[in-house]
């Protein structure tokens, strides 16, 4: 082959190819190391490099003549396994491989050398978006998982340590039906055999199991995983622990379901207060007062719940509430184990004792600078049953409004029975003790 076929070829080549004398000047290049240079050095003239720009590997500039292929005719030494990088003339950059060989003539003298320079750019946007998902997977709060068809663990992260409780070592090469409780091994084949169709499963939500038996909630993203042919071997599963979101789920329903059973019970409590005010009195003004009164006593015992999470409220905390827009506290005196009242008891309770309260600003201690008002409670029966009594006395003449106001009717009737129990009132000239007694299960708050 002469020497024209030979340039011919190596022109042609896909693979970017030039040579220099020993001096290092370019004797030639092919069409691929310009397109590689983005240039055209000057034959003759540009040496040791046909790149406008040289850079070492971690972006620090490289003089030309501390390039590989510099060095190779320097040192008359092959130098391999050096990447560069090569900006064009536009400052596009591109990754490259050099490999220098020196070239001989008949008697072994050096002539020059021959370089052939590879493109790596794609191989190191590779390996970086490599190095990047696998900082992601290894950082990830979710379990990220890969499985063979069979179900067979291959990859395990931190997050699926986290999350399921199992190492890498111990869940690598074993099936991941480890993870599904026993009454849900059938969704497995319906997720695989929806895998080997090449279909990806979106935010499945499920229950999984961890090593220490706890179940969990979560949602589960299912991709194919593809060899390089395309043909599917195997899935890439992402799963999310979504038992907090589950159990926010739950509360919330419980809350609004308790909301709705309040607040039909604050309907009832409110038409029956209106029902028997309107009953027992024929003057607009007074009526409307007085239902705005006991609806702003209903609020206060509701202020109370609102500051606690309905969860209820002390006796003591209830008792002045209730009596603070009426009277002074220091002509009331409290005793009693401290009891934390269950919703419904407030507010029963708590329009009781705004009857007592109001009464005794109008006729009672409230409304003169003598007498005194103690509320006693106890817990007896075994701690099945509970009694309070409000007694007032020493204060000017007693009595209750009218013989069938809502007040008695509230005493008597409506705040014991909707506690489960009795009560009683008994009046005489300076005192009145109005007693309530209920089972303690209609009391007391569960649990406190």
């Amino acid at each position: 082959m002469d020497n024209h076929s030979r340039d011919t070829i190596i022109m042609d080549l896909p693979a970017a190819v030039y040579t220099t004398n020993k001096s290092g000047i370019i004797t030639f290049y092919n069409k691929a190391a310009a397109e590689l240079w983005g240039r055209k050095p000057q034959i003759g003239e540009d040496e040791w490099c046909g790149s406008w720009k040289l850079y070492w590997p971690d972006g620090t500039p490289m003089r030309h003549d501390e390039c590989p292929m510099a060095v190779t005719l320097r040192e008359q030494r092959e130098v391999r396994g050096t990447e560069a990088i090569a900006e064009r003339p536009d400052g596009s950059r591109i990754t490259f491989l050099p490999c220098p060989v020196l070239l001989r003539n008949k008697r072994g003298e050096i002539v020059g050398a021959l370089n052939m320079l590879l493109d790596v750019s794609d191989r190191q946007r590779d390996e970086i978006a490599t190095q990047r998902l696998a900082a992601i997977v290894e950082s990830s709060d979710d379990a990220i998982i890969s499985k063979d068809l069979t179900g067979i663990v291959r990859s395990w992260n931190k997050g699926a340590e986290r999350i399921f409780g199992y190492t890498a070592d111990e869940m690598i090469g074993r099936s991941i039906t480890l993870l599904i409780p026993p009454e849900r091994l059938n969704e497995e084949p319906s997720i695989v055999e929806r895998i080997r169709r090449g279909e990806r499963i979106d935010h499945y939500e499920t229950i999984r199991q961890r090593k220490d038996g706890d179940r969990i909630h979560i949602s589960l993203t299912v991709s194919p995983v593809k060899n390089s042919s395309g043909r599917v071997i195997g899935a890439s599963k992402i799963a999310r622990d979504i038992t907090e979101k589950k159990e926010n789920e739950e509360r919330i329903l419980m809350l609004m379901r308790e909301v709705n059973h309040r607040v039909k019970n604050q309907y009832a409590v409110i038409l029956s207060m209106i029902r028997e005010t309107g009953n027992r009195t024929g003057d607009a003004p007074e009526f409307e007062q007085q239902v705005r009164e006991r609806i702003m006593a209903l609020a206060r015992s509701h202020d109370l719940l609102v500051h606690v999470a309905w969860r209820g409220a002390t006796i003591s905390d209830l008792l002045l509430a209730q009596i603070r827009p009426f009277g002074d506290e220091a002509n009331i005196t409290m005793s009693g184990p401290s009891i934390t009242l269950q919703p419904n008891a407030v507010q029963y309770l708590g329009i009781a004792f705004h009857e007592l309260a109001i009464n005794s600003a109008k006729y009672g201690v409230f409304s003169a600078e003598s007498g005194h008002i103690t509320v006693d409670w106890f817990v007896g029966d075994g701690g099945r049953s509970f009694y309070l009594a409000w007694t007032e006395s020493g204060g000017p003449a007693v009595k209750l409004g009218r013989n069938n106001g809502f007040g008695k009717v509230v005493l008597e009737r409506v705040t014991p029975l909707s506690l489960g129990g009795e009560g009683t009132l008994e009046q005489s000239a300076n005192r009145i003790v109005w007693t309530v007694r209920a089972p303690m299960e209609n009391i007391e708050t569960p649990n406190t």
